[in-house]
């Protein structure tokens, strides 16, 4: 989804993808691009090149070294963008992220040190709110930065989502999930889509109301769950796997870590181990206004969030017909659906 768009061009683009990184040849030579760059850096390959990873929007290799392992990405087109953005990451953010090895945006592909284990392999389901609460914060510095590169951002590629943009993406993803479900949409489905649609006018007025607050836009990583936070050696997170980022009203980043949350411990929203982690993120938010303020900001940013999430999950299924994509061939429809849900944290 890298500038939004859902058309058929990006499905042929991203199965042209898949035949050449399956390939012999682009194999050869991704090795050679990877050795070339480890001697660059000082670093020796000590056993084969694996791949862990070949799926239509993007392929990652990984080998061991002399250093640990490093893992080489490389995302397919409409991703393309998570290349310069991690040159921007490495510059602006260096603690909050992985900092590449070698980046080659010309041929779409980026070498990473390893991170470390995910957060969400080390504790217990119930601690993961206290583990949370001290990450946010971390995470909002870094929104608070980039908020000075969205015009880089949106130059880069990254989908523009932030609130004025919204109710044309709301038309956007209406039409395409329809388009998408096609013959394979029941009534039920035809009829969420038509709930959708007919509240455009209260989506515009939210829109409005978040144009108009107080935080400014920046990068939502948009799948901000504790899979994507790494744990490096040294205990400092870094965050990780930006192939979902958009540029929004940054409280939307809350919408998946707060409704992960929610859903894997089963907790209401007014619950005190759910609002721990959302009162550390808007800690960071502090000097722009009350906590009052900033809280019903969140919810709606929150809500809205939900029309970038579907777009996301349909880029992600249409590379497939719908009989491939399985239980993931309604997940555009219903994370849009949650436009409407009583929690502004429901992820469909």
């Amino acid at each position: 989804m890298g500038k939004g768009s859902c058309d058929a061009s990006a499905d042929q683009g991203s199965s042209v993808s898949t035949t050449v990184w399956s390939s012999a040849a682009w194999l050869t030579e991704a090795t050679g691009w990877l050795d070339d760059r480890l001697a660059e850096a000082g670093r020796v390959r000590t056993g084969p090149v694996s791949r862990p990873h070949l799926r239509p929007w993007g392929t990652v290799l990984t080998a061991p070294t002399d250093h640990g392992p490093v893992w080489l990405k490389a995302p397919g087109p409409e991703t393309a963008f998570e290349v310069p953005l991690y040159g921007l990451l490495a510059r602006v953010v260096p603690d909050h992220v992985l900092v590449p090895i070698a980046a080659d945006a010309e041929h779409g592909r980026l070498l990473l040190p390893d991170g470390g284990p995910p957060v969400g392999d080390g504790p217990k389901a119930e601690d993961l709110p206290d583990v949370l609460a001290t990450i946010v914060p971390q995470y909002a510095a870094l929104q608070r930065v980039l908020a000075g590169h969205v015009d880089d951002l949106v130059r880069f590629g990254v989908a523009d989502m932030r609130p004025a943009t919204l109710p044309d993406r709301l038309d956007e993803a209406v039409d395409a999930i329809g388009r998408y479900l096609g013959r394979h949409a029941s009534d039920d489905d035809r009829a969420a889509l038509r709930r959708v649609a007919a509240a455009r006018p209260a989506v515009v007025e939210w829109c409005d109301r978040l144009a108009g607050g107080v935080a400014p836009a920046s990068l939502d990583h948009n799948d901000l769950h504790v899979w994507n936070i790494l744990t490096t050696p040294s205990g400092r997170p870094r965050f990780y796997d930006w192939g979902d980022a958009v540029v929004a009203h940054p409280f939307a980043s809350m919408l998946v870590t707060l409704g992960f949350l929610r859903s894997e411990l089963r907790l209401t929203d007014d619950d005190p181990r759910l609002l721990r982690v959302r009162d550390a993120y808007l800690a960071e938010f502090a000097d722009l206004g009350s906590r009052a303020a900033l809280v019903p900001e969140l919810e709606l940013a929150c809500r809205v969030g939900s029309i970038a999430r579907s777009l996301v999950w349909l880029r992600a299924v249409r590379t497939e017909d719908f009989e491939q994509a399985g239980a993931f061939g309604r997940a555009p429809l219903e994370t849009l659906a949650a436009l409407l849900a009583e929690s502004p944290f429901d992820l469909g």
